[in-house]
């Protein structure tokens, strides 16, 4: 479990359109959205981040720097990336369940098409969503087991208006005795 105000895990990815991103040197004003998506066969993904291509440019506003990231191959990568017309928000590959583990991502196995007739890999990442602060700490997280119900983008944006305006600490960082 990541705990906020701790180092997160490394993060690195190949990027859709070529290059590469590397969390430690994004160098964020505030701080690296870091979204974690199923892949190509999650049609609620596509939704999802179709939302926050279009936001992107509201989070650069307030200092955020937005990527999603998946365990897909770049084919696939780059099919989602199209399906979403990703422009302006960052899409990643082939981050390995190994580093999605230590994320905390949950994983789970494919079991065949899905309703859009797409295949699921063998295994693949839940989805999950990290603010990540210049420093490499984490500010805010949150991992799911499924697809369903993920923290809305667009009231995220009036929270961090809060959060910087107020200096608001990431909070959740007591793990002593109870």
């Amino acid at each position: 479990m990541l705990i906020p105000r701790k180092t997160v895990p490394s993060l690195s990815a190949n990027l859709v359109g070529g290059g590469t991103f590397d969390l430690s040197a994004d160098a964020s004003d505030f701080a690296t959205l870091v979204v974690f998506y199923r892949g190509l066969h999650c049609p609620i993904c596509a939704t999802y981040l179709k939302e926050l291509e279009r936001l992107t440019p509201e989070f650069e506003e307030r200092g955020v720097k937005t990527i999603a990231l998946s365990t897909d191959t770049e084919d696939r990568a780059q099919t989602f990336s199209n399906a979403i017309k990703a422009d302006k928000l960052r899409v990643g590959y082939g981050v390995t369940l190994t580093k999605a583990r230590e994320w905390g991502l949950f994983i789970s196995a494919g079991r065949g098409k899905t309703s859009i007739g797409i295949e699921e890999p063998g295994l693949f990442a839940e989805p999950g969503l990290f603010f990540v602060r210049p420093d490499g700490t984490l500010y805010f997280g949150n991992v799911q087991t499924m697809p369903f119900a993920r923290p809305d983008f667009k009231p995220m944006l009036g929270a961090l208006d809060f959060c910087i305006k107020n200096d608001y600490p990431a909070r959740g960082e007591y793990t002593g005795a109870l």
